[in-house]
């Protein structure tokens, strides 16, 4: 298996991967043009040069990231494909300095294995509820968990 960071040319193998979560209301959509705006935000898990899993590192400001739109294929997931994926997010966070990194999920305990902890969702900046939350068929009732990482 492999990490990489994502190309232009990945966006519709990507779009496609996380197409079931999207339906579920797991995973936010994001067009291809958001995605192409942010592709050096993502990394890729591959297998056999196939995408099987990816993630985003989104920075909110100086000091403070996100890992979003974490997607790990069916039959790969419990590998430690998505583990991988994060630990890479998370080096990358400590290259640019970042010391504190957040994450909205329903996948409290995947997170806090990886050292994240429960935060109140109140405490996230507010441009991330209205940028990205907003868009949640969910909103404004949300359940998912807010977990952080200090670095």
């Amino acid at each position: 298996m492999t990490y990489t960071k994502a190309k232009l040319s990945d966006i519709a193998s990507m779009q496609e991967l996380v197409r079931p979560e999207v339906e579920k209301g797991i995973i936010l959509f994001r067009s291809s043009d958001e995605m192409a705006t942010n592709i050096r935000s993502y990394i890729l898990a591959k297998k056999d040069e196939i995408i099987i899993g990816f993630g985003a590192l989104h920075f909110h400001a100086d000091d403070l990231a996100e890992v979003r739109s974490l997607v790990v294929k069916e039959g790969f997931r419990g590998l430690g494909v998505g583990k991988g994926i994060v630990e890479s997010l998370l080096l990358e966070g400590a290259m640019m300095a970042v010391k504190k990194i957040f994450t909205l999920t329903y996948q409290k305990g995947f997170f806090e294995a990886v050292g994240f902890h429960e935060i109140p969702k109140e405490s996230l900046p507010s441009q991330k509820i209205w940028a990205d939350c907003i868009k949640c068929k969910h909103f404004p009732v949300c359940d998912e968990i807010a977990l952080i990482k200090t670095l």
